[in-house]
C-alpha cells in the first residue's frame, strides 16, 4: 500500500480542504444544479452543464482527499535529528553550476507541493536526485529541459509554519 509523506501542518491543510469541499462547495453546487434545473430543457442549458461539470471536479477532489488522508505517514520534521544530509522536510540551498545562481527547495510529499514557495516533492527529478546528497556534493539532474548540475550548499529544517 502506497503511503503519503507530509508534515503536521500539511495534513491539516488537507483536512481544512476536505471540510471546505464537503461543507461549503458540495452544498453550493447543488444549489447552483438545482437553480440551472428550474432554467427548463436541460440539454440546451449551459449553466447546467457547467454546474455538473464544477461539480464533477468537486467529487473527483473529495475523492482524492480521502484516499491521500487514508494512506497518509505523518513526519514532524521537528523531531528529525539533523546532519548534513538531504532528508524529507528539509530545506536545500543549491548553487546551480551553470550560471552560479543560488536557489532554495523544501522537500516535501506530493501533497504538500506549493511552487510559488519552492517547495518541491521527494519525488520529483531534483527531489530524487537530492535525497540522501549531503553538503558540498554535486548533484546531476535530468529534466524536462536538459541537464542540471547543482552543488548542494546547505541543508536546514524550517519553521513548520513557513
Amino acid at each position: 500500500m502506497q503511503r503519503f509523506p507530509i508534515t503536521p501542518v500539511g495534513l491539516q491543510k488537507l483536512k481544512d480542504e476536505l471540510k471546505q469541499l464537503l461543507s461549503v462547495e458540495r452544498p453550493r453546487i447543488s444549489k447552483e444544479i438545482e437553480t440551472a434545473r428550474a432554467h427548463g430543457d436541460l440539454k440546451e442549458n449551459a449553466e447546467y452543464h457547467a454546474a455538473k461539470e464544477k461539480q464533477s471536479h468537486i467529487e473527483g477532489r473529495i475523492l482524492e482527499l480521502n484516499h491521500i488522508l487514508a494512506h497518509v505517514e505523518v513526519i514532524d520534521v521537528s523531531q528529525i535529528q539533523l546532519g548534513d544530509s538531504v532528508v524529507f522536510g528539509t530545506t536545500v540551498e543549491l548553487l546551480d553550476l551553470e550560471n552560479e545562481r543560488k536557489l532554495s527547495y523544501r522537500l516535501v510529499g506530493e501533497a504538500e507541493v506549493d511552487l510559488k514557495k519552492r517547495w518541491i516533492s521527494i519525488s520529483s527529478p531534483v527531489g530524487k536526485q537530492l535525497i540522501g546528497k549531503k553538503v558540498g556534493e554535486d548533484v546531476t539532474v535530468h529534466t524536462p529541459n536538459g541537464i542540471k548540475e547543482y552543488q548542494i550548499l546547505s541543508v536546514v529544517i524550517q519553521d513548520e509554519r513557513e
